[in-house]
């Protein structure tokens, strides 16, 4: 998520689809179906399944020609479980990294908001989408910039709770079921089966809540103005 204006070939996201099945469903049956000795092995069916998600990270940098901080974040946590399972650490320190990677987030979030700049701010509204000077402009007409701004805090400190809930989901569900040593076929199994079941139970539910605080924030911007959505964001 970049914040700064680019052009359409920068710019341009990737697709949704294409993202889960490298990052999550392919790594996934690979640790889960083929990383018995009778395919291949414990050590190369780990190393081959991370290197989707972190191939795609290298490919996404290289398109992007840009790193932003959260894209960051996951390409480490994949390199940090690739080195907890090859340095047959104990697991739970996979559960502790879980579950620090959104903490951190949380909690850059969190300060940002303290600090009187919201992270929220930065993310959501960018110049690509709306057209900030109107917007900035008819709220001091009418006299709501102070309301305005506490209302994003106010979010800011909600997207925050988030990425507490997704912090310590990851940790229950990394503590439920990755059990077995690393370094042995029940643990890299056990792994592609969390990041499996991590998509449907954290990453849909935090995915839906920040949908949620979107369109409380485009609320609170036509409350406050009095545009309609039309008129506030651009049309290209």
């Amino acid at each position: 998520m970049t914040t700064s204006g680019q052009n359409n070939s920068k710019g341009k996201k990737n697709n949704p689809l294409f993202e889960v099945v490298f990052n999550i469903i392919v790594p996934s049956i690979i640790l889960m179906k083929f990383s018995g000795p009778e395919y291949l092995g414990t050590v190369v069916g780990l190393i081959v399944a991370l290197i989707f998600p972190v191939g795609y990270g290298i490919y996404d940098f290289i398109k992007a020609r840009s790193l932003n901080f959260i894209s960051l974040l996951g390409f480490l946590s994949t390199l940090l479980t690739g080195g907890i399972a090859l340095f047959e650490l104990n697991v739970e320190w996979l559960a502790i990294k879980e579950a620090a990677i959104p903490g951190i987030i949380g909690l850059t979030v969190l300060m940002s908001g303290f600090f009187g700049k919201p992270l929220l701010a930065k993310v959501l509204l960018n110049s690509i989408l709306f057209k900030l000077d109107v917007i900035y402009n008819t709220l001091d007409a009418r006299g709501n910039t102070q309301r305005f701004k506490q209302q994003i805090t106010k979010a800011n400190y909600i997207l925050a709770l988030t990425f507490a809930f997704s912090s310590t989901m990851n940790y229950v569900l990394a503590k439920w079921i990755v059990t077995s040593p690393a370094g042995t076929v029940e643990f890299n199994e056990q792994l592609g089966e969390m990041t499996l079941l991590s998509y449907p139970i954290i990453a849909i539910p935090s995915m839906l809540a920040m949908i949620g605080i979107f369109f409380y924030v485009i609320k609170v911007i036509t409350k406050l103005t009095g545009m309609k959505f039309e008129q506030m964001v651009h049309s290209q």
